[in-house]
């Protein structure tokens, strides 16, 4: 059986990587990458660190606005399935290239599955809202991370197409976690275990408006630690443009981390802010306290459990909730076990394997 994967964005190399290693043995693995993320920190180092193997197809789209991206990457993905004639297409999470893949496949009559399916922000404001909902109803095999997910998933008419599998990410954080216990990792250089906050800002909802990243920027940097606040490039580009100082007050500024230093510096840290989906999530499996900057989030659990707080029209609450009680802890597992990939791999090979079912 041929599988083809299509990944392009930084969360989707980070949920190849288990999916690639339960493969091996099992059918025929291709990778496809859309190039949506095109520098070396965000693609190809990646790939190295998180032992994926390289990819077969690049089509190296780069950055732009949604309708132009996308369409590039349609015209493209189209010849790349088929020519290599997969079996099925698996798509990661919510991102263009996940939406693109979706739609060249589904046009093709090629069966499509959706590894992250269910998720919901009901906020429409959101591309990955769009592209996620559009591509769970396109999708033949809806891959569920959670049981809420599932529930959504039931609401919308879908239950039939999915399956449980838990969080492949789960996977790699536990994988990760434990390759940085056995060599006694250490906080980032300059910060004191404890000592510090972890902070990435990247959705538009916060960056586009000069005086909403202003605020943001403002009451990071008046908290009562150093603030490692990560800035991809876009963030640099665009404080720049509204003429706000990234590197004020008590914000450490660094350059986005490889995907282990980045668990690393969350782990190490007393605490994370973050409008990130994929970070409030690791903080939960990490115990770490995370504050989102955002009015919602997809990821319920890890507010319901007390590990995530959300703030978002009121920013001068920020300080007060990254300074609250470290939550109870809570042995709780809505994300999985860390087996998720060898579900999905199964899952896969049952729908679209030489000994399915016919209905599929």
């Amino acid at each position: 059986m041929r599988i083809l994967s299509v990944v392009g964005a930084r969360p989707q190399f980070v949920k190849l990587a288990p999916i690639a290693q339960a493969m091996r043995g099992r059918a025929e693995h291709l990778i496809a990458h859309t190039g949506q993320h095109y520098d070396e920190l965000m693609s190809d180092v990646f790939f190295r660190d998180l032992d994926i193997p390289a990819p077969d197809f690049n089509l190296g789209v780069g950055s732009g606005k949604h309708g132009a991206q996308t369409a590039a990457m349609l015209a493209g993905l189209e010849g790349i399935i088929e020519g290599s004639e997969p079996d099925c297409v698996l798509v990661y999470g919510d991102t263009n290239s996940t939406l693109a893949a979706a739609l060249a496949a589904t046009k093709l009559h090629v069966p499509v599955a959706h590894l992250e399916a269910g998720l919901r922000s009901f906020n429409r404001r959101m591309p990955e809202e769009h592209n996620r909902v559009l591509t769970d109803h396109s999708a033949d095999l809806l891959l569920a991370p959670t049981h809420v997910a599932m529930g959504h998933l039931a609401t919308e008419g879908l239950a039939s197409r999915s399956i449980l599998v838990g969080d492949v990410m789960t996977d790699v954080l536990y994988k990760v976690r434990a390759s940085l216990e056995r060599t006694r990792a250490q906080a980032p250089e300059g910060l004191i275990p404890g000592g510090y906050y972890v902070a990435t800002i990247h959705r538009p909802d916060n960056t586009d408006s000069p005086a909403r990243l202003g605020a943001i920027v403002g009451e990071l940097a008046r908290l009562d630690k150093p603030v490692l606040l990560l800035a991809h490039p876009r963030l640099r580009s665009l404080a720049q443009q509204h003429g706000i100082k990234l590197d004020q007050g008590n914000i450490v500024l660094s350059p986005p981390l490889a995907y282990p230093q980045l668990i690393n510096a969350a782990r190490n840290s007393a605490g994370v802010v973050t409008d990130s989906g994929g970070l409030q999530k690791e903080a939960f499996l990490l115990r770490v306290p995370c504050t989102t900057l955002r009015p919602e989030t997809e990821w319920v659990e890890t507010v319901e459990l007390g590990w995530n707080v959300l703030v978002s029209e009121d920013l001068s609450l920020l300080a007060s909730t990254v300074h609250r009680a470290t939550p109870i802890l809570t042995d709780a597992t809505p994300y999985g076990d860390g087996h998720a990939a060898e579900r999905t791999v199964s899952a896969l090979l049952a729908t679209f394997g030489p000994t399915a079912s016919p209905e599929h």
